[in-house]
């Protein structure tokens, strides 16, 4: 299937470079191996029930928004078992450890993709039990 898309030229020079660098014969080839990516980044969780364990790390603007954020840890407190924060100028990395109900963990990493000051949010899930 062909398809196009609207790209802005410096993200677009920064993955033709990215993929060179990486050996891809052609940007389609890149581009397909990229949405594969994204598509099992996104979906290991998306699909995960029952219990899981992830770690979640987001970056922000720090003074824009951490009174929120900590409102959000509070109110997910069920399912996170431990935070680390580390301050980078006016933007801070901020990364949670969480254990539990996959429903609840999920919930967690959209109400962060909320946010207008958190730019990124990335998640890395161990499944338990059959969801692997």
């Amino acid at each position: 299937m062909r398809t196009s898309l609207n790209v802005p030229d410096d993200a677009l020079a920064e993955f033709d470079a990215v993929a060179e660098a990486e050996g891809f014969d052609s940007r389609s080839r890149a581009l397909r191996e990229a949405m594969a990516e994204y598509v099992e980044r996104h979906t290991r969780l998306e699909d995960a029930a029952r219990e899981v364990a992830a770690v979640v790390a987001f970056d922000y603007v720090h003074d824009e928004v951490i009174r929120d954020l900590h409102g959000v840890q509070h109110d997910y407190q069920d399912v996170i078992t431990t935070t680390s924060h580390v301050h980078q100028g006016e933007w801070c990395l901020e990364t949670v450890f969480c254990r539990g109900d996959a429903d609840r963990v999920r919930e967690l990493v959209y109400r962060l993709r909320d946010f207008d000051a958190v730019r990124r949010v990335r998640v890395l899930s161990l499944v338990g039990g059959d969801d692997r």
